[in-house]
């Protein structure tokens, strides 16, 4: 691995300001983002991010890359959740390890929004196709999860209809607005998309370090919890994703050329939902304890990505084998 590469990311100010967070909890202080201020933010990164992948989506044809982007996308959320709820289940009950195999499967939109920037840093792009492809692979991992559970599940599960828990993924507020903006970023003219550039490009690194900051509060608050669960959580979420990633890095290949779309495949298969996942399971499996799949996925699985994972999956994505 490149160290300078792996340097440069650790001195980003976005990255130093989720140490921040984190360092604000240890140290007891009173700072936070306010609740409704961190939605707002939220909301702002993934309106940017879909606006702009509808923009680069409407000046590309359509193409045989963008289709297999798409069908290696939903395959990389189908067999994720397969293989690791075998390997959870030895260690968590069935609730827990459907749940946990479904966060790992599905997508984090937030770890997505970073990945985006670390590829501005080292000055390389993604294609607009990109975006639909993370919101496509949110829903089937969930999916997958809960028909594990209800296969192997030995209790009588919430036998909440396979309709509603596909709806509920979909309508989900992040994927909802991350799919609405990528539309309207397509319908939208260039001209008119230059009218809100400035909101949608220039504030975005901004904003972007002021949610980070938010999320290593939300993560400091949590790490205590989880250490307390025992080593198997901790070293499922570094060592599970660091394979997903780096395999999918190097598969990516044959999907496409592109460096930076390797790099988001890298990255989408390394992340975890701590956001769609969480909703989708309190309707679907109540019995499954989010207090074992949430901080593995925020607190440990997250940190590692943004620190560690993105320049490792960066470097075997830039290496010619």
């Amino acid at each position: 691995m490149n160290f300078s590469l792996l340097l440069d990311n650790l001195t980003n100010p976005a990255l130093l300001f989720f140490v921040l967070g984190i360092i604000a909890v240890y140290v007891k202080s009173d700072l936070e983002i306010p609740e409704n201020t961190s939605k707002f933010i939220s909301l702002y990164l993934l309106f940017s991010i879909g606006f702009k992948g509808g923009q680069e989506l409407a000046h590309s044809h359509f193409t045989l890359d963008i289709l297999w982007s798409i069908i290696f996308g939903v395959l990389i959320a189908v067999l994720i959740p397969l293989y690791t709820f075998f390997i959870l289940k030895k260690k968590y009950s069935i609730e827990n390890s459907g749940a946990i195999a479904a966060a790992y499967g599905s997508v984090s939109a937030v770890t997505f929004v970073t990945a985006i920037s670390f590829l501005e840093i080292q000055n390389y792009t993604f294609s607009g196709h990109m975006v639909a492809v993370m919101a496509l692979m949110e829903a089937p991992a969930i999916i997958i999860g809960v028909i594990l559970i209800r296969l192997f599940s030995k209790e009588e599960v919430q036998k909440t209809k396979m309709r509603t828990i596909i709806k509920h993924s979909f309508t989900n507020g992040s994927v909802l607005l991350i799919l609405g903006s990528l539309v309207i970023g397509f319908l939208a003219s260039e001209q008119q998309a230059l009218g809100i550039k400035p909101f949608t490009t220039d504030i975005f690194k901004g904003f972007l370090a002021l949610f980070l900051l938010d999320m290593g509060i939300v993560s400091g608050r949590k790490l205590n919890d989880f250490f307390k669960s025992g080593w198997f959580s901790i070293f499922f979420a570094i060592v599970f994703p660091l394979i997903n990633g780096c395999i999918v890095a190097f598969l990516s290949q044959f999907v496409t050329e592109d460096v930076g779309n390797r790099f988001i495949f890298a990255v989408l298969s390394a992340s975890a939902s701590y956001i769609a996942v969480p909703a989708a399971m309190k309707i679907a499996v109540p019995n499954a304890n989010p207090g074992i799949f949430l901080p593995m996925a925020l607190a440990v699985t997250f940190p590692f990505n943004i620190t560690f994972g993105m320049p490792i999956y960066f470097s075997i994505v830039s290496y010619h084998f």
